[in-house]
């Protein structure tokens, strides 16, 4: 629009607009500079890092217009097209207008009913979008962990929350299992932290974990000098002699607490607050424990504290190093 153009509008149409007409401008020009900022960050998180072609990894391109505000290439080498959300957790979401406002509702931990409704959309869109985003969230893992890391289970009950076809009786929310102590009503959880904070998580399956599984979980990301350090669970101590790993037991059924610098009180108080953040969902799909896992890792490690960080890491994008 040229400027004498836009000199007409403003003088002669916008004061003729009645009270409501002013309320709708203003509210859909607030939704187009929601989408110009989630389009304007989805480029800038793009243009971080050495563009190449998604599809056959070919460095010779050329811009070849433009899709939903999003500038698109072509591949000399493929001939193919991509732009900045081919390949990630995002790409064909529509919306993008709203993505900002979503990334600060995750930021800030908000339910998918208060989500819903400050965006304006509908619920189910939320809680599929939830997913979408924390797909790219719960990327961000270290990949290994050095030094004195602690290691240590926790169980949730399992949750076949949203199913259909249940294959047990129901149970009512906020219920407890039928059977007392461990069983396979209950899903176990492994938590890995060293010191510096930087931490790990698995979901094992139902019941008592086994050695196998944690050597599948373990056995990679710990290197040779790191010092585990667990409570008198023996399934540490077997998986450490068989990995050839220092460890050291904290025996807490006899009150040993604290050994030194030994303990296993940082991831403790890790579960501690996951347990208490999942709490504001009333419940937790098994088959999304993990999504919740990597959001809550997130917010804990303070890479997820601003809508930008969110979109960012939604889109695969980390602006930091997650290894020690």
């Amino acid at each position: 629009m040229n400027t004498q153009t836009f000199n007409a509008l403003m003088n002669q149409q916008v004061p003729r607009l009645t009270l409501r007409q002013r309320e709708q401008l203003k509210k859909r020009l607030d939704e187009l500079d929601e989408e110009q900022k989630g389009l304007a960050l989805i480029e800038l998180s793009s243009a971080t890092e050495p563009r190449c072609c998604p599809h056959c990894q070919g460095s010779e391109l050329y811009r070849h217009g433009q899709v939903s505000g999003l500038q698109r290439y072509r591949c000399q080498t493929c001939r193919r097209t991509f732009n900045a959300l081919t390949g990630t957790a995002l790409a064909r979401l529509p919306k993008k207008g709203k993505w900002f406002g979503f990334s600060e509702a995750l930021a800030a931990s908000l339910s998918l009913r208060r989500a819903a409704a400050g965006l304006q959309i509908h619920r189910n869109t939320a809680l599929r979008w939830r997913h979408r985003f924390l797909r790219g969230l719960k990327a961000e893992r270290p990949a290994a962990l050095q030094g004195i890391t602690e290691a240590d289970e926790t169980y949730f009950l399992e949750s076949r929350k949203g199913c259909r076809k249940l294959q047990r009786p129901a149970r009512r929310r906020g219920a407890k299992a039928r059977s007392v102590g461990l069983s396979n009503e209950l899903v176990c959880v492994l938590v890995a932290r060293n010191r510096s904070g930087q931490t790990l998580d698995w979901v094992m399956g139902r019941g008592q974990m086994t050695k196998v599984a944690l050597a599948g979980a373990l056995q990679s990301v710990l290197p040779k000098d790191a010092l585990l350090v667990s409570d008198g669970n023996p399934t540490y101590r077997g998986f450490a002699q068989d990995a050839h790993l220092v460890h050291e037991a904290i025996n807490l059924s006899k009150g040993m607490c604290v050994n030194g610098a030994v303990h296993v009180q940082n991831v403790n108080a890790y579960h501690g607050r996951l347990k208490q953040w999942l709490r504001r969902f009333h419940g937790v799909a098994t088959g999304y424990l993990d999504n919740y896992l990597g959001w809550f890792r997130a917010l804990d490690s303070h890479h997820a504290d601003s809508g930008q960080a969110v979109l960012s890491m939604a889109l695969g994008r980390f602006s930091y190093l997650t290894v020690t």
